[in-house]
């Protein structure tokens, strides 16, 4: 079997060859090989085989409408039965012939996961109860994704990841041997950070109108740091450099910590850290005599995408109405999310936290230096006198 010559645009060149096409030096023309489903080159086919392809997916439309019929019919005869192969190749033609450019759509990534260069993706539209009204396979062909991966995430400080919205080019493609997807070719970073902005705005003006967000900040700062609750990750880098500055503080007998573990990314990230927060607030009333003196909330850095999951309305509220001071660390200092806009204080990262703490420690030491040192001045002054 012979390839099948394609008339392909010089700008389309890298949308035919992510589908399969090869370059033919000799003719100097991009071709399908042969045994490749034409359908997804339907724009670029010759205006003869278009043609054929089209009447052939008309014809096989009117027998489907004929099949779809409810009336009751004898059993069609074997012979006269369309094999599979065909009935979807007409509807990869009919897809081909709807869809012959991209079209812009908004959609929310389930999942991801990358092979070969290749991003293969599922998404979905849920409304604003999380109802699932429409999914899909997608995939961003390795050689789209040099070209528009890298300028996305500089733009956005973000990955493609589950939970991130993105406004994509697609062009919807059916083929018979894997079914329906949707190939990617472009995607619109500003409309990916302008959602990430209106998700914290929307938050933001809420606790507005319920005249709660500036519930923690406004509480006394601690005068000295005894006993601290920390919320982090188990294991992640950020708090293991936490750790270190605090097991020397601890060793010194001079503040005590202690940690509640959550995830701090994905589906039912801000549910969980509100569940570890309340759980060692309640498990501390039981069993000691007092409250902590602060509660730091830490992570290391990340992509901006795996940051937006702490931009949740009841995680926010719930740090807004504590009456505890919050101290958060996350991330870096570029990075900021609605937690460290309603915290007491907000540090660039964990380390700085507890760089933070100590910090208030040593000044509490030196001014109590000073006074027992303007005691006993006074002391010798009146002994003296």
């Amino acid at each position: 079997m012979q390839p099948t010559f394609l008339n392909t645009p010089f700008e389309d060149k890298d949308r035919v060859k992510a589908l399969g096409a090869r370059w033919n030096a000799e003719r100097r023309q991009w071709c399908v090989p042969a045994g490749i489903d034409l359908a997804p080159f339907f724009s670029w086919l010759p205006a003869e085989i278009r043609a054929q392809h089209e009447a052939e997916a008309k014809s096989l439309s009117l027998v489907a409408a004929s099949v779809s019929t409810p009336a009751p019919a004898p059993s069609l005869p074997a012979s006269n039965a369309i094999p599979l192969s065909r009935l979807l190749l007409g509807v990869s033609q009919a897809v081909a012939a709807l869809y012959r450019e991209g079209v812009w759509t908004m959609v929310e990534v389930v999942n991801a996961r990358s092979t070969g260069g290749h991003h293969y993706l599922e998404v979905s539209e849920r409304n604003s109860s999380g109802k699932v009204l429409a999914k899909s396979s997608a995939v961003i062909w390795a050689e789209q994704a040099k070209r528009i991966l890298p300028a996305f995430q500089t733009a956005t400080g973000a990955t493609i990841g589950p939970g991130i919205k993105l406004l994509v080019r697609v062009r919807p493609v059916f083929r018979a041997e894997y079914g329906f997807q949707l190939v990617i070719d472009a995607i619109d970073a500003e409309y990916t950070l302008g959602d990430l902005e209106a998700r914290k705005r929307e938050i933001r003006e809420r606790l507005k109108r319920e005249g709660l967000i500036d519930g923690n900040k406004n509480l006394p700062a601690p005068w000295d740091y005894y006993y601290v609750l920390v919320i982090a990750p188990e294991g992640a880098a950020g708090l293991g450099d936490f750790e270190t500055e605090a097991n020397r503080l601890e060793a010194h007998g001079v503040c005590q910590f202690t940690y509640a573990y959550s995830r701090f990314q994905g589906e039912g990230a801000a549910a969980q850290i509100c569940r570890a927060l309340h759980t060692a607030l309640d498990k501390i009333g039981r069993e000691r005599s007092c409250m902590p003196d602060a509660v730091a909330i830490i992570r290391g850095g990340g992509a901006v995408n795996d940051l937006a999951w702490l931009n949740n309305y009841d995680l926010a509220r719930a740090i807004c109405e504590l009456e505890i001071p919050v101290l958060t660390g996350i991330g870096h200092e570029r990075d900021n999310t609605v937690l460290d806009e309603v915290a007491h204080q907000r540090f660039d990262n964990p380390s700085k936290v507890i760089a933070g703490i100590e910090r208030t420690i040593v000044q509490r030491a030196r001014e109590t230096q000073g006074a027992f040192a303007d005691i006993q001045r006074l002391a010798r002054q009146q002994i003296g006198g």
